[in-house]
């Protein structure tokens, strides 16, 4: 008996040892903030583990960071905004770069959920003449959007400053401190400010049209290498998203939020998700809107530079990965 006890223990000990052989880390960086929902999700209820791979997150305070750390190879993903992609490979980056960037979208994220936020006493975009807005970097990211929905409404490049202040959440407190007068929140960070009485004087869709936000990103030549790793993250995300979009886990949903965010209440978390889960905000399923890349490529047309027509979203896209992730047999 205890021989065969020993023989049993050793075979699991062999069997724990290959698994923990086979497992791959990931290192994946994102903006702080309740859009990593998934992630969280997908650590909690073993879908990473499930699909073979072990995610450990890191902050970014912005993109300039982000970027270059993914490009130099320090991350294997990041989960930013797809204008990002664009820039940099189009060589319109907010900073320069050491060698020439592979970078594309493998899979969606989020879909417009972007809102021009404002101080309380700024009822109208015409309030923000005169006054600094934050962004995050003045070339990429959401800028752009921020001064086509201002130009729409009669303001020029004149008319107010832009503030580099660091990612979405970074800009979410700086607007509740009143460091600056206006900013692009991406949902869920403009709850806390809008419960405090900022206004909301825009919503990116209403004012542009169809927008691809946040998108998994990777270097080409990586995902080539490590074909396995990226279908088994991107399986995971996908079960997180569809898990998170079923009603019969919205108690634990909210709870694990609240256990990543903890100065989250209640009914804020429970806001979040309802916002996250019905029209912009989270994509189903994970899938890249091409319509919203073609917005942000006119955006992209109009004020980056060096001047460039942008028109074609496949050049930043490659949906290989996603296609076996969640096609192919499991």
């Amino acid at each position: 008996m205890i021989r065969g006890f020993a023989r049993a223990l050793l075979a699991a000990s062999l069997a724990f040892g290959s698994a923990a052989q086979a497992m791959r880390t990931l290192e994946v960086i994102v903006f702080p903030g309740g859009f990593n929902w998934p992630l969280w999700v997908a650590a909690d209820k073993g879908f990473f583990a499930a699909n073979g791979v072990e995610v450990r997150v890191t902050p970014t305070p912005n993109s300039v960071f982000q970027v270059q750390g993914l490009v130099a190879g320090k991350f294997d993903i990041a989960i930013s905004a797809i204008d990002n992609v664009v820039a940099y490979q189009e060589g319109q980056g907010e900073a320069e770069l050491p060698t020439t960037p592979d970078l594309f979208a493998f899979m969606g994220g989020q879909y417009g959920a972007l809102r021009l936020v404002a101080a309380p006493e700024i009822d109208a975009i015409g309030g923000l003449k005169g006054k600094s807005l934050a962004v995050d970097a003045a070339t990429t990211g959401y800028a752009f959007v921020l001064r086509k929905i201002l130009q729409r409404a009669g303001l020029a490049e004149g008319d107010y400053t832009l503030e580099r202040l660091g990612g979405t959440a970074a800009r979410a407190e700086a607007l509740m401190q009143g460091k600056t007068s206006a900013t692009i929140l991406t949902t869920p960070l403009e709850i806390a400010p809008e419960s405090k009485g900022f206004r909301r004087l825009a919503n990116a869709v209403d004012a542009l049209g169809p927008y691809q936000a946040v998108v998994g990103v990777a270097r080409r030549s990586w995902a080539r290498e490590n074909e396995p790793a990226l279908v088994g993250y991107i399986r995971a995300h996908v079960a997180a998203l569809d898990w998170l979009f079923d009603p019969a886990n919205r108690i634990e949903a909210i709870a694990i939020y609240r256990r990543n965010l903890p100065a989250a209440t209640e009914a804020s978390a429970a806001k979040a998700l309802d916002l996250l889960t019905s029209g912009e905000g989270f994509q189903r399923r994970g899938k890249i809107d091409l319509e919203g890349v073609r917005t942000v490529l006119a955006l992209r047309s109009e004020y980056g530079r060096p001047s460039k027509k942008l028109d074609d979203p496949s050049k930043y896209i490659d949906e290989t990965y996603y296609e076996k992730a969640t096609l192919a047999p499991r």
